[in-house]
């Protein structure tokens, strides 16, 4: 085993031109007011990386192009489809229209592990919420599922960005086949 070279990686990568064309996981993303730049240029990261098929930022949650959300995306802002909508539950509502689940990632008391997902379930829209305040109550009385991620220690939630990540990578495990 050796660690492969940044080239031999890029090899293997789409570029921003054969992600146009593509298809896409039918993964979205809602984030329900976002406050750290830093969080939305990972979540972005996450997103082109699990190859999700939109984003929607909403309520003030900041949008590109912004130094602070490139420092952290490195280009997904480019790859990634997104679209601001002011409002959220208005983006719930446009989500719904397209016949994509609101999933929120949330503690509630239906909420169950992210990786009980199964393949009837999709398209979905994982909404992600603000760091300290959470989903809002409006976006969770709309919602179609609620997923955690399971805590084990002393602390009940991961950063936001981190969370999306996990959550949209264990969708990709559900919907990928297996080689």
């Amino acid at each position: 085993m050796r660690k492969l070279e940044h080239n031999e990686i890029t090899k293997k990568r789409f570029t921003v031109a054969e992600l146009q064309n593509s298809e896409r996981f039918p993964i979205y993303g809602l984030l329900d007011n976002i406050r750290s730049l830093y969080n939305v240029g990972s979540m972005f990261r996450s997103a082109d990386g699990a190859r999700c098929a939109k984003l929607f930022l909403t309520g003030y949650t900041p949008s590109p192009p912004r130094k602070e959300i490139e420092k952290t995306a490195l280009g997904a802002t480019e790859s990634v489809p997104w679209q601001y909508i002011q409002s959220p539950l208005e983006a719930v509502k446009i989500i719904k229209s397209m016949g994509i689940k609101i999933c929120v990632l949330e503690h509630t008391t239906q909420s169950r592990p992210y990786y009980d997902l199964n393949n009837s379930e999709f398209p979905l829209c994982i909404v992600v919420g603000n760091e300290i305040t959470g989903i809002s109550h409006e976006i969770i009385d709309n919602a179609d599922m609620a997923l955690e991620i399971p805590m084990y220690g002393m602390k009940q939630s991961l950063n936001a960005a981190v969370a999306f990540g996990i959550a949209v990578f264990g969708c990709v495990a559900v919907l990928k086949p297996k080689a």
